[in-house]
């Protein structure tokens, strides 16, 4: 009860102040390219019930057509695709994956209950299929906006070592420690280690 009444009232805030940021990245994704402003995508919470995760779009509108073809230059790590020179991405989309500006939309997913502030990253269904069974602890509470692999490296941390730090959040989840993530979030963001 205590961590959705500190999500609700964080979040509610965050948006307020937020706000003219989101609106001036509204009208820059709309100026650059045609489509949608906002990213939906299916992304798996708490318990393994499905919801729709939002983001500005950072990327060309047939983006998600293009990935079975840029695949095989996967840098990620493992199960997670990731390519620090993804042509899908747009110039104003490098600038806002940068500085973690195409994640303030989860803003409203944390506010509805889909998301928590702090938690686990929210992965694909196709993910969750490739778990092994120890893995699907991550499950056990709502994914986060930030988290401990948020502020230990990000895109840089293996597979193993982002499941080893999710897996610890999991068992070891304090109040004090969600505030201890949230403020070294602000240092990782301003420093953009991992991101992209």
């Amino acid at each position: 009860m205590a961590k959705r009444l500190f999500d609700v009232v964080v979040s509610g805030v965050l948006i307020i102040l937020a706000a003219p940021v989101m609106a001036v990245v509204a009208l820059l994704v709309k100026a650059e390219s045609r489509g949608p402003v906002l990213f939906r995508q299916v992304r798996v919470g708490i318990e393994g019930t499905h919801f729709n995760m939002l983001k500005f779009r950072s990327m060309v509108v047939d983006a998600e057509e293009k990935l079975a073809e840029l695949s095989h230059r996967n840098e990620g790590n493992g199960i997670l695709f990731k390519m620090k020179n993804d042509p899908r991405i747009t110039r104003v989309g490098r600038i806002l994956r940068k500085y973690s500006l195409d994640e303030l939309p989860q803003l409203f997913n944390i506010l509805v209950g889909s998301m928590s502030l702090v938690g686990p990253r929210p992965p694909l269904p196709s993910e969750v299929e490739a778990y092994e069974q120890d893995v699907r602890r991550r499950l056990l509470v709502k994914p986060g906006l930030t988290g401990l692999w948020q502020v230990s490296g990000r895109s840089n941390l293996s597979w193993q070592d982002s499941v080893r730090l999710d897996l610890y959040y999991v068992e070891n989840w304090s109040l004090a420690g969600d505030l201890i993530i949230i403020l070294r979030t602000v240092r990782a963001v301003f420093h953009s280690t991992g991101a992209y």
